[in-house]
């Protein structure tokens, strides 16, 4: 590889990390670097730790022995619909920063308040009634905006941010997602909003492309719109994913020794990020099993409503993003594996885990298809997929009658069962509410029943191979489960991909045209379990349809209490 040939950087902002990665135009990974909050963090408020981690991530780059200045374009992930909130004071010194000075020093009064709601805050219950009642209910919500009103979308917190701390929303200049705030760094100025990214934050009227001024009203507390606006910098949301937002601030020209012709696209969301870490084909699907679980598919067809999310491609005009995200996800499944006993490897705490679920039969079920099944939800934080309370409910489903009743001591051996149960359990809530998007194939696989083609896992369960048999069973795929060779760096690896193909794509190529030309199969993906199996996965179908009760159950619960 030439020591001068273009390199492109791709970051990744989440709750625990700041992830680098720089990719060659072949898509070649030749760097990866991390700053990690809690192990390599000097103590820090929100904002002041992302600034810390920016500066940090650089200086590892730079101890890998990147040479920045053939790094030609840039783009990030952020969390998504996590909101920060700039000062006037923050907005003059990012564009005036001293090289002599870190980030974090420069930008330490930058923002009207020093902390950011992120995906797990759960204090807008009000303000999420209020934005599902007005435009009639959740559903007219979802059609709108792609959505019903989430405790983490950045509408329902701008209003309660407004409300509960009315001085220092006065004191915003200008609100930013992960995202923009990631752009607006390296821009070394305010950055717009993505194209994708602005869909979460039930502000946005998708099929419009613009922003919906009843919505608006509310979160601003008024019919007068325009402050709210100036602050959500309305009138500059590209629709172009990969738009050329400007040249890297003269900062880290003389700083790092970026070269000034350095080009910043737009940073997207971290789910829309991670959908393009590969082509995705038709009926492909990625589930990332990090912190939360997440499933995700890009779709032509544009199908909202409340139980699920749709946002714009972040790179294909005509396409859409279907997504499923749960609050409990990595976590749940910890906390199952540490109430079993410990395991015999010490390096490995999964072991037990795994043993236990890879020989549980499928359901817990015998051989007779009619025989009880056990199904279990596991919350051990308030859940918005379904909005209920933290608790764990374990039922035993008969299919033969279709009937529900709560599991006792003498149907469930707790914890053992517990293990298959939360991962079928998490899966089984995939395939519900994802089973209108998938088809039948085509051609001699015509036969199968609807299901994804593949499903590529993501995330940090992905070396877990029990979990990757089991959502082959419960979700199908009739291709297999795929690995991405750099899974856990997926949404950073989008965006350096979402990089390359803004700064090197001829007129009116599409993403899927430029990477897809580039992508090499066998070099990024490894086929780690079967998909499809014949019989177990018809096995689960009833299973859907009793979670879908159990659920229904639940829901009656909450309403009454």
């Amino acid at each position: 590889m030439s020591g001068d040939s273009p390199l492109y950087l791709g970051f990744d902002l989440s709750t625990q990390q700041l992830k680098g990665i720089a990719v060659t135009s072949s898509l070649k990974v030749e760097h990866e670097v991390k700053f990690d909050f809690d192990a390599d963090s000097k103590g820090f408020s929100i904002s002041k730790g992302w600034l810390q981690a920016i500066d940090g991530v650089l200086q590892r780059f730079q101890d890998a022995g990147i040479d920045f200045n053939r790094v030609r374009g840039i783009s990030g992930a952020g969390m998504q619909h996590r909101s920060v909130y700039w000062n006037i004071r923050g907005e003059r010194a990012l564009e005036s920063l001293d090289i002599s000075r870190s980030l974090e020093h420069q930008l330490a009064d930058a923002f009207a308040h020093p902390y950011s709601p992120n995906w797990q805050d759960a204090s807008t219950q009000e303000q999420c009634d209020a934005f599902d009642a007005h435009l009639g209910d959740a559903t007219r919500l979802a059609l709108l905006t792609g959505s019903k009103a989430h405790h983490r979308f950045t509408g329902p917190q701008i209003l309660r941010f407004r409300t509960k701390y009315p001085t220092k929303y006065q004191e915003t200049s200008r609100i930013s997602l992960v995202s923009s705030f990631l752009a607006s760094i390296f821009l070394g100025k305010m950055a717009p909003f993505d194209i994708s990214d602005v869909c979460g934050m039930n502000l946005w009227d998708i099929k419009a492309g613009a922003w919906n001024e009843n919505l608006l009203s509310l979160a601003a507390g008024s019919n007068n719109t325009s402050d709210l606006k100036q602050k959500l910098g309305a009138a500059e949301v590209p629709e172009d994913g990969g738009a050329f937002l400007g040249n890297i601030s003269p900062y880290f020209v003389q700083r790092y020794g970026f070269s000034p012709t350095c080009a910043i696209a737009p940073s997207t969301g971290d789910n829309p990020s991670t959908i393009l870490a590969l082509p995705l084909r038709p009926l492909d699907a990625i589930v990332s099993l990090g912190t939360s679980t997440t499933l995700l598919m890009s779709t032509p067809y544009y199908k909202p409503n409340p139980a699920v999310h749709f946002m714009n491609h972040p790179t294909t005009p005509g396409l859409y993003m279907f997504m499923l995200c749960y609050k409990n996800g990595g976590l749940a499944r910890e906390h199952v594996r540490d109430s079993l006993p410990p395991s015999s490897d010490a390096a490995n705490p999964w072991q037990k885990f795994e043993q236990i679920a890879s020989t549980a039969m499928p359901l817990g079920q015998s051989s007779d298809l009619n025989s009880p099944m056990k199904i279990g939800l596991f919350f051990p934080r308030p859940e918005f997929v379904p909005n209920v309370r933290a608790g764990t409910w374990r039922f035993i489903y008969k299919p033969s009658t279709s009937s529900l009743m709560a599991a006792d001591e003498t149907t469930w051996n707790q914890p053992g069962d517990d293990a298959r149960a939360i991962v079928e359990s998490q899966f089984l809530s995939l395939r519900l509410r994802s089973r209108d998007l998938v088809e039948s194939p085509t051609g001699p696989n015509a036969h199968l029943p609807p299901q994804p083609r593949r499903i590529y896992l993501v995330g940090g369960a992905i070396r877990n191979a029990t979990i990757a048999k089991i959502a082959g069973q419960v979700l199908g795929g009739w291709e297999g489960v795929y690995r991405l060779d750099v899974g856990e760096n997926a949404c950073a690896l989008g965006a350096a991909y979402k990089a390359v193909w803004s700064v090197e794509r001829k007129e009116k190529q599409s993403f899927e045209e430029l990477i897809g030309g580039r992508w090499k199969e066998d070099e990024f993906v490894k086929k780690i379990a079967d998909g499809y199996q014949e019989g177990i996965f018809e096995k689960y179908g009833p299973a859907v349809e009793a979670l879908d009760l159990i659920e229904k159950e639940l829901l009656k619960g909450e309403k009454n209490k």
